[in-house]
């Protein structure tokens, strides 16, 4: 039964709410949160006359008190999504939407907010992007100015900002890539072309061009470069699904350095795609025991999700024999 004071409360919040009175509306809406806190409607009238003031700490308090009375209430999800919206609490809103869009998949109004949020967050990676271009350009790192750009562009190509950055920093990074390239040795230079066709797609010409620097290196060098020629040729070996290949090579790799991430995760994937399940394991496993900075959230990631996956098939295969 709806509590006869609280319901009064509302009906004068409503009232102030249609005549744009949304401070005296608020005021009855929290009177009627006392009473009875547990209707959610009482919360989300008072979030939306919070949206209209533009005050978004509060309608975010006020949309998570709707939650709060029932999580299955959907507008409490809508209500606090606008506010953190307001906030520019773009991940926050996106999780909430996510919440959401989990008890009512065809809800418009959520799924509206959710595509905007997205496209608003876009546009402020890509902003920050550009400030850190400028940033790195006026401090005189072009090489991590350009990369910085190249990942803005993808993120938003054809950006008039991005555009007028590219006629900025692109002249500079030639003008470096001319004097680094000119200092470079033959040996350097096969594998900076190896990198060249990685980038297009053209693994196999890449192959090519890695395996005369390595052909030159010799087979008993431990340089930097020969482990960026090894590791870069193991790559293109994975992508053409030579995995024997990517062992070998990966393998190599690890004899020089010992707790290389990148050569241990390829390896384990080439492992996995042969069958060889315990051994990608224990590649898996030795990723991550390693510090968890020195891995990164997205290889943790992965290998933990490797992990899981290679214990059920050495499992199976335990059934089996």
């Amino acid at each position: 039964m709806p509590n006869p004071t609280a319901e009064a409360f509302k009906a004068k919040g409503n009232g102030f709410f249609k005549t744009g009175k949304y401070a005296l509306a608020i005021a009855e809406y929290k009177k009627a949160t006392e009473a009875d806190s547990s209707v959610p409607a009482y919360w989300s009238n008072m979030s939306a006359c919070y949206e209209k003031l533009k005050d978004w700490n509060n309608a975010a308090e006020a949309g998570r008190g709707c939650i709060k009375a029932d999580s299955k209430f959907i507008k409490g999800y809508y209500r606090l999504a606008v506010a953190q919206k307001g906030l520019e609490d773009y991940n926050g809103c996106i999780k909430t939407l996510e919440s959401g869009i989990a008890l009512d998949s065809t809800n418009p109004d959520l799924k509206r907010i959710k595509k905007e949020v997205v496209e608003l967050q876009r546009q402020k990676e890509v902003a920050a992007l550009c400030e850190k271009v400028t940033k790195y350009d006026q401090s005189g790192d072009i090489v991590n100015a350009y990369k910085t750009l190249q990942l803005a562009s993808r993120q938003d190509a054809g950006n008039p900002a991005i555009e007028r950055l590219k006629t900025q920093i692109e002249p500079k990074y030639e003008r470096y890539e001319r004097q680094r390239k000119a200092g470079l040795s033959r040996t350097e230079l096969d594998k900076e072309k190896g990198d060249e066709l990685f980038k297009q797609a053209s693994f196999e010409e890449a192959i090519k061009w890695y395996t005369k620097c390595i052909d030159k290196l010799g087979m008993n060098d431990t340089s930097t470069l020969m482990i960026k020629a090894r590791s870069n040729r193991a790559a293109c070996y994975k992508q053409i699904s030579n995995f024997d290949g990517t062992i070998e090579d990966c393998t190599m790799v690890l004899e020089i350095e010992h707790e290389n991430v990148k050569a241990l995760v390829r390896r384990a994937q080439a492992f996995e795609a042969l069958e060889r399940y315990r051994s990608a394991l224990q590649d898996v496993k030795q990723v991550l025991l390693m510090p968890y900075h020195k891995v990164g959230k997205p290889t943790f990631d992965l290998c933990n999700q490797m992990q899981y996956r290679l214990q059920k098939n050495v499992a199976t295969l335990k059934a089996m024999s």
